[in-house]
């Protein structure tokens, strides 16, 4: 388990996108896989191209990178299993998506959506208490019914986007 002390470090540790990408990749595969695997995806994702469209100087130089700095600093957290050739995810990597709030780049993030959304409903609220929101077409228990209704299924889209989200979860690293 990862000890409240320890976050700094974590959140350290996760700045990094090509320590983030080989978490990514190895959560993908679900078993250990070999640096030269891990180098090639890397190298793709950080480069925007197909495994196959890398020149031998790219994957080299993710693989070295990788194997000299990376891998070995993910080993001393206790993040994965590294023996120069095979890394396997250790407990400790499962607990990770707990300091991961990934935001695609075309959206806000959740506390901005809510903070919002709160603000919405605050609104129609006073509105309903100060007598200035029509309750004639649409009576109070339907704006209140209304109101937990977008915080549900706000909630709902949150919790499904934030699995989607998460390291190993989808093809591309978020």
């Amino acid at each position: 388990m990862i000890k409240d002390s320890n976050r700094g470090e974590i959140f350290d540790l996760l700045s990094n996108h090509r320590r983030r990408y080989a978490i990514h990749y190895c959560k993908l595969e679900d078993e250990p896989v070999t640096l030269g695997d891990l180098a090639e995806h890397v190298a793709a994702w950080e480069l925007d191209k197909e495994v196959q469209e890398l020149t031998s100087a790219e994957r080299k130089r993710v693989y070295t990178s990788l194997q000299q700095t990376h891998l070995p600093t993910l080993e001393r957290a206790d993040m994965i299993e590294f023996d120069d050739r095979t890394i396997e995810l250790t407990d400790e990597a499962t607990e990770l998506d707990v300091y991961l709030d990934v935001v695609p780049s075309d959206s806000i993030p959740w506390g901005m959506y809510y903070l919002g959304l709160a603000a919405v409903s605050a609104i129609v609220m006073g509105g309903l208490w100060l007598e200035v929101v029509p309750t004639e077409t649409i009576p109070e228990l339907g704006w209140a019914t209304l109101v937990f209704a977008l915080f549900a299924v706000s909630a709902l889209v949150h919790v499904v986007e934030s699995r989607r989200m998460r390291l190993g979860e989808m093809e591309r690293p978020p």
